[in-house]
């Protein structure tokens, strides 16, 4: 189906802003995308025009939620820009929402994101999408060209071989506290931002940076800025150790990615 999407929509950086592991370009601007079962095979043939292998249903069902089209990011770039106005970093700023532009912070599932944060620690963006396609591989369901991403109930206690360390252990207990309820990952929707990090981080080997990752990512928490090494260096170099995201408050997660992407490739 043809899809028009009237503001900022880059699938390839997307696939390359850190915030997910699993979508891939899988042929020359040709992007897959899966959610929980569902697979989208989606490229970009014009000027906000999209083709996209899915039904109309399917599209408002799952895929417009998934890339967050309720949201207007070409809006948030004018707030940047305003929030940006007259200050010493006003051009890092300008620069980073310009490179960013198309990035939007993609609502994926829960479980899928703290297992893949958890993993993520100390490790680069080819070390989590390879550990967690090893674990797609070994325990989730196929389904046509891709295994899905496992259910808490489809792994085993058998972590060798995923390239996981020392965080087997931490992906060991966040699977015991989720089967047993102890964290149950539905309810956490209704939870304050403050509650669901707090909740998250009793899992062990979860700090903050982890929580607020998947506080983002997984339930869409855009106020919430995870600091990692890049947003730390970005901090620290670009900004004079000023933490700008708790001043800018609202859609602080979304400025977050449009500077995280644009230290880490070295602009």
């Amino acid at each position: 189906m043809e899809i028009k999407i009237d503001d900022d929509l880059d699938l390839k950086k997307i696939v390359d802003s850190g915030q997910c592991f699993r979508p891939k370009e899988i042929s020359d601007g040709v992007f897959r995308f899966i959610c929980g079962e569902n697979i989208l095979h989606i490229s970009q043939r014009g000027e906000n025009i999209f083709e996209a292998d899915c039904s109309t249903a399917d599209w408002e069902r799952v895929w417009k939620n998934y890339f967050d089209l309720k949201t207007n990011y070409a809006d948030i770039r004018r707030d940047i820009k305003n929030f940006a106005a007259g200050k010493p970093y006003e051009k890092i700023l300008l620069d980073a929402t310009e490179f960013g532009k198309g990035i939007r912070i993609l609502n994926q599932e829960p479980f899928e994101m703290l297992i893949s944060f958890i993993i993520s620690q100390r490790k680069n963006i080819p070390a989590i999408r390879s550990s967690v396609e090893r674990i797609c591989a070994r325990f989730g369901r196929r389904v046509g060209e891709v295994n899905l991403f496992p259910h808490v109930e489809d792994f085993t206690d058998d972590l060798t071989g995923l390239g996981l360390a020392y965080r087997k252990d931490y992906i060991k207990d966040a699977l015991k506290k989720v089967a047993d309820g102890e964290i149950n990952l539905t309810a956490l929707e209704n939870f304050s931002d403050e509650d669901l990090v707090e909740s998250l981080k009793k899992i062990r080997g979860v700090g903050d940076k982890v929580a607020n990752c998947v506080a983002l990512f997984a339930y869409h928490r855009v106020d919430r800025a995870p600091v990692d090494v890049w947003i730390k260096r970005a901090i620290d170099e670009d900004f004079s150790g000023e933490n700008i995201f708790d001043t800018f408050g609202k859609n602080a997660g979304i400025l977050q990615q449009y500077i995280f992407y644009h230290k880490r490739n070295g602009r």
